[in-house]
């Protein structure tokens, strides 16, 4: 059994459809962990995943798995990053309006989403990291009703869809840079059993 620890509904699902396989318990499942919400210190997805995957996994005492994800712009220097869902005050919509507003005049509109896990054994003390990177470019207007953060506004590429879009289409898992973090720790933990 492995703890999949965040408050996002959004990750929940996404994680309950891409590994349905695996037993995976929750936050809801621990009520000592009830109103639990570690601050996000770190600098990198790599920091702030291994924050919350500590602390939750103390606090639980089984394997933790903790997400931290967010989508880079190379024309922004790699914004809103780390910061992605708290970049600025507001609601997801909020944030991309503010950063295709951010973007008006650019030329590079490439980008890249980073979902970076940590997987954490509070009886041993170690940690091990999974990261998965998806390229595309940020479009100028929405488009799309489904996902949540940024997918109406990113195109990955390879296809001419927002994730938005291809979320309402049941195919943002084939792009998905949440898929490729699970899908490298799915090859581990088989390695592992073995």
């Amino acid at each position: 059994m492995i703890l999949f620890a965040t408050n996002n509904q959004h990750k929940l699902r996404e994680v309950k459809e891409i590994l349905p396989a695996l037993q995976w318990s929750f936050l809801g499942d621990f009520p000592q962990l009830a109103g639990m919400d570690p601050e996000e210190t770190g600098e990198t997805f790599e920091a702030n995943a291994k924050i919350k995957a500590v602390e939750f996994g103390n606090a639980s005492g089984v394997l933790t798995m903790a997400d931290d994800s967010g989508l880079e712009v190379f024309a922004l220097d790699g914004q809103p990053g780390v910061r992605s869902a708290r970049w600025i005050p507001g609601s997801d919509e909020d944030r991309y309006l503010h950063l295709l507003q951010q973007l008006e005049g650019q030329q590079d509109r490439s980008a890249q989403f980073v979902s970076v896990l940590c997987l954490y054994d509070p009886r041993t003390k170690t940690e091990h990291f999974f990261r998965g990177e998806v390229q595309g470019k940020i479009i100028d207007e929405p488009r799309g009703s489904g996902g949540f953060g940024y997918d109406a506004v990113f195109v990955p590429d390879g296809d001419e869809l927002t994730y938005a879009q291809l979320a309402d289409e049941g195919r943002k898992h084939d792009y998905n840079h949440r898929r490729k973090s699970l899908d490298a720790f799915h090859d581990w933990w088989r390695q592992q059993s073995n």
